[in-house]
């Protein structure tokens, strides 16, 4: 059974950074894409960041585009989200999530099979 634990979210000021990071287990890490999602109160999740399965590729969100960077450490079996310049419209809870064998970095969460629990990130103004 994969499973998949996010973990780094907190409480930063507009303008600070953080770092979430997913790590996975019960399952083969590499040779999937992975994503990050989020969702904030009363809105619909969407789509935040992609890293296709050899960590070759990678496709983010205009609203994070240049502040955001998804990364992945397959020894780990983690994937990473260094969200910088945050600001307060990025507070949601993050969610990663495991895409399909041998894919690329999709944005449609219909691609994604598996999701974590997801952590709070808040950021004040």
């Amino acid at each position: 059974q994969v499973q998949l634990v996010e973990s780094g979210g907190g409480l930063v000021q507009a303008g600070g950074s953080l770092r979430l990071s997913c790590a996975a287990s019960g399952g083969t890490f590499s040779k999937y894409a992975m994503a990050w999602f989020r969702q904030a109160p009363g809105k619909e999740r969407e789509f935040v960041a992609a890293i296709n399965w050899s960590g070759s590729g990678t496709a983010y969100a205009d609203s994070v585009k240049g502040r955001f960077t998804i990364s992945r450490d397959d020894a780990k079996n983690t994937v990473y989200l260094q969200m910088n310049s945050l600001k307060p419209e990025d507070t949601a809870v993050y969610y990663c999530a495991r895409g399909t064998l041998l894919s690329g970095p999709r944005s449609r969460s219909g691609e994604y099979n598996y999701w974590g629990q997801g952590t709070q990130v808040t950021v004040s103004s």
